[in-house]
Formats: C-alpha cells, structure tokens, sequence
C-alpha cells in the first residue's frame, strides 16, 4: 500500500549521483553558487548533485575540561531550566510569587551542577578536552544527468542574470 496524500514521506536515495561532471570546486560555496546559477536560469535543478570528495574527519579541540567549568556550565544549564519551570509555574498562579520563582532557578541550577559534575567523573578518565568535528572534502563536484550535460554547459557559459 502507497501513500500518494499530501504527508507522503519522500524516500531519500542513498546512493552515489552518478553523471557527467559540470564542474569541479576546491569549496563547498563556489559548487553551491553553481547550482544557483543554473537555478536562475531554470534548469532542471533536480537532476543535479553535489558531490564531496576525499572525504576527512576533522577533530578541533576547543578547550581543556576542570572540575570548575563543568561545575559553572552545570549550574548555568541548569538555571535557564528553572527559569522555564519558574515561568511555568507563575502561568498557573493568578500572582507571581518571586520566591518560587527564585527557588525555581536555584534548584534548577543545583541539580544542573550536580548532574554536569557525575558526567564529567565517569568521562574524565578517557577524554579531559571538549572539541568539535565535522567532515569536510577536498573538492566538490557538480554532476549532471548525462543528457543535460551541454545544457547545463551552455547555462554556464552565460552570465547570472539577477
């Protein structure tokens, strides 16, 4: 049975675009514009893919962790929580009443604390640093259905019209 209504979900293709080439990019950024580029034009712009390839992992790291920022992150986390649940809760009373309001933020923020530094003495043994990955490739190409490869050329050899 197929779900031909307005909430359909549209299946994704895992697998490799293949085609012709358009052009190859050092950035993600130059092969987007392409795309855009022929977007104005308008081409076809779903038979088009942008392809990474040499795919790397790369790993920066941000910061050393201690014992006093996982505490401080802790207990910020934690307040923003129970200023939400103090709002809540004065939604529901016909006054606001600041003392459970304020109670509100400092339990919020003790349990932050407290859940932040149990976290951070299981992981500490094995990773005492934050950092952020992302992948990123060498180059990007723009590839094409086969049969609208000298159009998509042709496009490309005009000027952008805005």
């Amino acid at each position: 049975m197929t779900n031909t209504g307005p909430f359909r979900r549209r299946t994704v293709d895992v697998s490799v675009p293949h085609g012709e080439v358009v052009g190859s990019y050092a950035t993600y950024a130059e092969a987007q514009r392409t795309v855009d580029h022929l977007a104005k034009a308008d081409f076809p712009v779903a038979k088009l893919a942008i392809v990474g390839n040499d795919l790397k992992t790369v790993e920066r790291v941000t910061r050393k962790l201690s014992w006093n920022r996982a505490a401080l992150e802790g207990a910020l986390s934690g307040a923003w929580f129970g200023l939400f649940l103090g709002l809540l809760f004065t939604f529901v009373q016909p006054t606001i009443n600041w003392g459970l309001f304020g109670a509100a933020i400092l339990i919020g923020a003790a349990f932050g604390m407290f859940f932040r530094l149990a976290g951070y003495a299981v992981s500490r043994r094995s990773r005492d640093f934050q950092s952020t990955s992302q992948v990123l490739a060498e180059s990007y190409d723009v590839i094409v259905d086969p049969t609208l490869l000298l159009k998509a050329r042709d496009v490309l050899a005009r000027p952008v019209e805005d």
